[in-house]
C-alpha cells in the first residue's frame, strides 16, 4: 500500500503542477496522514497550499465551517460532512482544489449503520460541483487509515 501511495503522490504532483492548480486537505481519521504523503514530495510547496486536521467536530465547525446542524442531524462520518468540509476548503484557503476524509478508522467507534473502516471522501474545486464517496474499508487502524488515503489520492484523477 505504501509503494501505491507513493506512485499516487508522484502523479498528483505532475497533474497539479502541469495544470498550475494548489490543493489543500481536510483530514479527521488520517490525522495528517494525506498531507503528510503529499508533503514528502520535493518541491511539493508549488502545488499543496495547507492541510487542515480536523479531528474533532469543534474543528470541523471552526477551521471549516461545517455547521453544527450537519454534525447533529447526520454525524461527523457522512456525505454531508464530508461534502462541507471539502466546500470550506476552498471558503477558507486559496486552493483551487480542496480534499477532505472523514471515517472511522478504528477499533472501536463504529455502529451497525457506520462500522469501523467506514470512510467518506469528498473533493471540490473553484469550477466543479463536490464530489463525495463513501467506502468501507477493511484491516486494523493502520490498514483502514492508508486505503482512505489512497482512494483520496485517485480522486483528483478526475480532475
Amino acid at each position: 500500500m505504501i509503494d501505491l501511495i507513493k506512485q499516487q503522490v508522484l502523479e498528483v504532483a505532475k497533474k497539479l503542477q502541469t495544470k498550475g492548480l494548489l490543493l489543500a486537505t481536510a483530514e479527521s481519521c488520517t490525522g495528517g496522514g494525506l498531507s503528510y504523503w503529499l508533503t514528502s514530495v520535493p518541491g511539493s510547496s508549488v502545488w499543496f497550499e495547507r492541510g487542515f486536521i480536523t479531528y474533532s467536530n469543534q474543528a470541523k465547525m471552526d477551521l471549516l465551517g461545517v455547521r453544527a446542524s450537519t454534525l447533529d442531524n447526520h454525524g461527523a462520518v457522512s456525505e454531508e460532512t464530508a461534502h462541507e468540509m471539502a466546500e470550506g476548503i476552498l471558503h477558507n484557503s486559496p486552493a483551487d482544489l480542496g480534499l477532505a476524509i472523514t471515517g472511522i478508522a478504528g477499533p472501536d467507534g463504529g455502529t451497525p449503520d457506520k462500522p469501523v473502516g467506514t470512510v467518506w471522501l469528498a473533493i471540490a474545486g473553484k469550477n466543479l460541483p463536490v464530489r463525495a464517496e463513501v467506502h468501507i474499508f477493511t484491516g486494523d487502524r493502520q490498514a483502514v487509515r492508508l486505503q482512505a488515503i489512497a482512494k483520496a489520492l485517485s480522486m483528483i484523477d478526475g480532475v
